[in-house]
């Protein structure tokens, strides 16, 4: 199956959830605005409820849709880093999404260096992306990890071969300050 695959656009814009490849990690995705995906991706994951999950854009412009108001201070931040393996926490303002909002009025945003993902963000808008592991086991590194974790539980499997990656630097911006919240990919000097 291709990540492209008309079948797997339709899962996930009807509530589907299923493993693919990221620019970092494999990612248990689903689609953002599609609240029993988000609730069935923190099931699979045995995640902690107040620990957010990462959201996959396809554009700067996506994050209007989420609230969020971009400050200059940020906007130059993303601007050096994005497309690339930086997630950026931000403040956000949208009560229809509360069910994303795990952390007090934040979210955390990756716009991913991978042209194909980006075509599929592209047809189905914004997809929650953390690592394909319960939480507490490592990473999948390849599809058969993953479907060992997830075997019959998810809706469909991409397989993107091996990956062997740190995930993604995690960086909170709020107003004009910057904190780096987890070394990952990309080393960030302030």
């Amino acid at each position: 199956m291709n990540i492209k695959d008309s079948q797997i656009i339709n899962l996930l814009k009807n509530d589907g959830v299923g493993v693919i490849p990221t620019d970092t990690l494999y990612g248990l995705v689903g689609s953002a605005f599609s609240k029993k995906a988000v609730e069935k991706i923190y099931e699979l994951k045995n995640r902690n409820e107040k620990k957010s999950l990462i959201i996959l854009i396809s554009s700067i412009d996506d994050l209007k849709k989420f609230g969020v108001e971009i400050k200059e201070k940020a906007k130059i931040f993303m601007q050096k880093f994005w497309p690339g393996k930086v997630s950026i926490v931000l403040s956000f303002n949208n009560k229809k999404l509360d069910y994303l909002d795990r952390m007090g009025g934040t979210l955390a945003f990756r716009f991913p260096d991978n042209k194909d993902l980006i075509e599929l963000l592209e047809k189905i808008g914004p997809l929650v992306a953390p690592s394909a592991n319960p939480e507490g086991k490592e990473p999948a590194k390849n599809i058969e990890e993953a479907v060992k974790y997830f075997y019959k539980q998810v809706d469909f499997y991409v397989d993107g071969g091996e990956i062997v990656s740190e995930p993604s630097t995690l960086v909170k911006i709020v107003g004009d300050k910057i904190e780096v919240l987890r070394e990952g990919a990309v080393k960030i000097v302030l």
